[in-house]
């Protein structure tokens, strides 16, 4: 299926998803997330959800990581030039919604890409290759085109793997892994 069909497909299921059946099934992609080999690193980049997208709840990802005593780096979107700019979390980070409700930290201690260990990834579908669809802007692929070569790359979803995403672009980077409530991918070449 092409980019533009499954945008559209997934917005539509997660619209059709309760808050509390959000809840579980961020509590059980959490659960999930304990079982990957990726949590001997220092610098864990973690999106915000917006809620009103109804996106994976990442609280309880920032609970592990701040219980692992982990680094955690959070995004603030720089729209004119569709980069990710990224500060480090600390006591005093001071988090506000933008424009599109995106929850993020005002400024801070900016960390350099290529310090971050491994990322969690925002998604609306992926396929059973590691290619992802997001809402298009490019965000997060010029951000891991920044990111050091061997990154973790972690995509959370709600909803199991599509077959295949149709119209990939050479500037598309895979995911290593992606987690659902159910199961666990693997893309990792060995």
């Amino acid at each position: 299926m092409k980019k533009k069909f499954l945008r559209a497909k997934y917005k539509e299921l997660r619209l059709g998803l309760s808050k509390e059946t959000i809840e579980d099934l961020s509590l059980q992609i959490a659960n999930q997330l304990l079982t990957l080999p990726i949590w001997d690193y220092q610098f864990y980049h973690l999106f915000l959800s917006i809620a009103e997208q109804k996106e994976v709840d990442t609280e309880p990802i920032l609970h592990i990581l701040q219980g692992k005593d982990k680094n955690v780096v959070l995004p603030k979107t720089d729209a004119p030039t569709n980069e990710l700019i990224n500060y480090l979390l600390t006591d005093t980070t001071v988090i506000k919604t933008n424009r599109w409700n995106i929850p993020e930290p005002q400024d801070g201690i900016e960390l350099n890409a290529n310090k971050i260990d491994a990322v969690f990834i925002p998604l609306l579908a992926f396929d059973k290759s590691g290619h992802r669809v997001g809402y298009g802007k490019g965000f997060y692929d010029k951000f891991l085109a920044a990111c050091k070569e061997d990154v973790i790359k972690v995509g959370l979803s709600f909803f199991e793997a599509e077959k295949e995403i149709e119209d990939i672009y050479q500037s598309d980077i895979p995911l290593d892994y992606c987690v659902t409530p159910e199961n666990t991918y693997s893309f990792k070449k060995s």
